[in-house]
């Protein structure tokens, strides 16, 4: 295992795999403060990748900067081989992107039937919104008996089935989940994590943030280390796990 942002063994890059997501030495100022350096990251098609770190690592702000929210000042992101510079964040959500945010961000005076409509609002395929809403009440079934309540009036464990439905409803090919087990408890955070690897296995691609580093690991098959805006680690997630440096840090071994 090696540090400064190199992999702890380089994954191959044969076999003609896409990659979905390609950072490029990125870097994200809040004014003067630098939030991200030189970060450098790729997660291909088919992949869950975690990212992992400790609070004010840069986590929340790369998925931010991959959906459009913030625009790096310096370096690329690439997403689906094409280069997201000029892009807004409705273009980018257009090509691809679904982003359930950190702290769930729902619209709590509208519906849950309502804030699902509103992740598909770019879509004009009537047919296709009805299917995939479907889909998001078979992964999410409680959804379905809470369609006409108000999403500020659920359980945190709802409320976060909710915003992952959103993001699904803009029928994204790559995911972007930003702590989706925070503040819940440990069975609503199994039923999640059950419902991510379904996801996945369906054909979405998925970046996940995740505060139980652990848990993280073990559903990705690769993961990066961010410390204080910078790569520190990558590689394999079992190798990850394995590290001592990783247990130490992030895993309370």
């Amino acid at each position: 295992m090696s540090e400064n942002g190199q992999s702890v063994a380089a994954p191959d890059s044969a076999g003609g795999v896409d990659k979905v997501i390609d950072l490029r030495e990125i870097d994200v100022y809040y004014g003067r403060v630098n939030a991200l350096s030189k970060v450098t990251l790729e997660v291909r098609q088919g992949e869950i990748v975690a990212l992992i770190g400790s609070n004010g690592a840069g986590k929340t702000t790369t998925l931010r900067t991959i959906s459009g929210l913030i625009s790096p000042r310096t370096g690329e992101v690439r997403l689906f081989g094409k280069t997201t510079r000029g892009m807004g964040a409705a273009q980018i959500a257009r090509l691809g992107v679904g982003h359930a945010p950190e702290g769930r961000r729902l619209f709590p005076r509208m519906t849950v039937r309502e804030n699902l409509d509103m992740g598909a609002y770019s879509r004009g395929d009537r047919a296709g919104i009805r299917t995939d809403l479907e889909s998001v009440y078979t992964l999410f079934p409680r959804l379905r008996e809470r369609d006409s309540q108000l999403a500020g009036s659920l359980s945190g464990g709802e409320q976060q089935m909710v915003a992952i439905g959103r993001a699904l409803m803009s029928s994204p090919k790559v995911l972007l989940l930003d702590e989706p087990s925070l503040g819940l408890a440990p069975i609503l955070v199994d039923a999640i994590f059950e419902v991510i690897r379904e996801i996945n296995a369906k054909g979405t691609t998925i970046l996940l943030i995740e505060q139980n580093a652990l848990l993280a690991l073990k559903t990705a098959v690769r993961g990066y280390v961010l410390e204080t805006g910078s790569v520190a680690l990558s590689g394999p997630a079992e190798e990850l796990i394995a590290s001592p440096d990783i247990q130490r840090a992030y895993l309370g071994m």
